[in-house]
């Protein structure tokens, strides 16, 4: 008998600036909460952030989500890719385009992975102030596997208020955290 895959605890990047931002967002956490191998998800505040990117492009809404999940890195990872194809992402040969939904795994447990296609720590995880700020509000203690520092450090290194301001309440979503 196989034993029983270990719960861990994930954190998945969300953004959108194409369409029903949202809605693309709420869809997102939706289909995380309806995944078999993922218990609770608890979304972060949502954030406001200026495109990174070529060409003209809107804001971005972005979040981060804790889950609970008995589902591997790679198995997360499809999930992930399958709910941003299912809202209409599509990827071109362009790095950081547009796009209806952004879904990215940032951390699994305490995994160090570098495989093909999945890097964990998300490579520019600490780079990020759009993903280290909702982040930040989930879990400011948790320590960086690799960097060692917590993401509440991480956060106050990377921080700009112009680029990075919490969204309007009207966009926050409704949960029972």
């Amino acid at each position: 008998m196989t034993p029983a895959p270990r719960e861990a605890i994930a954190f998945v990047a969300l953004g959108s600036n194409l369409g029903r931002r949202e809605d693309h967002l709420a869809g997102a956490l939706a289909a995380l909460r309806d995944t078999a191998g993922i218990g609770a998800v608890v979304p972060s505040p949502v954030y406001e952030t200026e495109p990174v990117g070529p060409g003209e492009q809107g804001a971005y809404l972005n979040a981060v989500a804790r889950l609970s999940t008995r589902l591997e890195p790679r198995a997360l990872l499809a999930r992930l890719l399958a709910i941003e194809s299912a809202a209409g992402r599509e990827r071109g040969p362009e790095r950081n385009a547009a796009r209806t939904l952004d879904l990215d795994l940032l951390l699994h447990g305490a995994r160090c992975l570098e495989e093909p296609g999945l890097v964990l720590p998300h490579p520019r995880l600490h780079e990020r102030g759009f993903v280290l700020e909702p982040l930040c509000d989930l879990a400011p203690d948790l320590v960086h596997p690799v960097l060692h520092v917590t993401v509440a450090e991480l956060a106050r290194r990377a921080r700009d208020p112009r680029a990075v301001r919490r969204a309007s309440a009207r966009t926050q979503f409704e949960c029972d955290r």
